[in-house]
């Protein structure tokens, strides 16, 4: 009997803990916000990707954020917890899965969905810029 309260508390815990953490990024998503991606603050992410916050907190949730790579970054294999919408800005974005290659250009969008096994990385001739809208975390 305690063991199936634990479980109940646990689970009532985690229930919780989402609702807030979804009721935050409902009512942030109901302010207008405005970043322009020339003048935006980047930081390192990692070594050839610097990240500059449009809204959210990719540690821990929805968030969007600009992403410029290096020219010819390499991301190698990889997958994301969840949803990325990639819009490209300026240069392009190269994408690769089990389907094939993309070259993702200015002015063109990506949805990749949350746990698909792909690789990507930057133009060899120029930098990429692009806004990455991840609904969820970042890994």
């Amino acid at each position: 009997m305690k063991r199936s309260l634990l479980v109940v508390g646990v689970v009532a815990a985690i229930i919780a803990a989402w609702s807030v953490e979804r009721v935050h990024g409902q009512n942030e998503m109901k302010k207008v916000v405005y970043v322009s991606s020339a003048e935006a603050n980047y930081t390192t992410s990692h070594k050839g990707v610097s990240m500059a916050k449009i809204w959210g907190d990719a540690d821990k949730g929805a968030n969007a954020s600009f992403t410029k790579f290096d020219p010819g970054q390499d991301n190698g294999m990889h997958t994301h917890t969840n949803d990325v919408w990639i819009v490209v800005l300026k240069g392009a974005y190269l994408y690769k899965d089990d389907a094939g290659e993309k070259r993702v250009a200015a002015g063109d969008f990506l949805r990749v969905p949350g746990g698909h096994k792909h690789w990507s990385g930057g133009d060899a001739k120029r930098a990429r810029y692009s806004m990455l809208n991840r609904p969820g975390s970042l890994i």
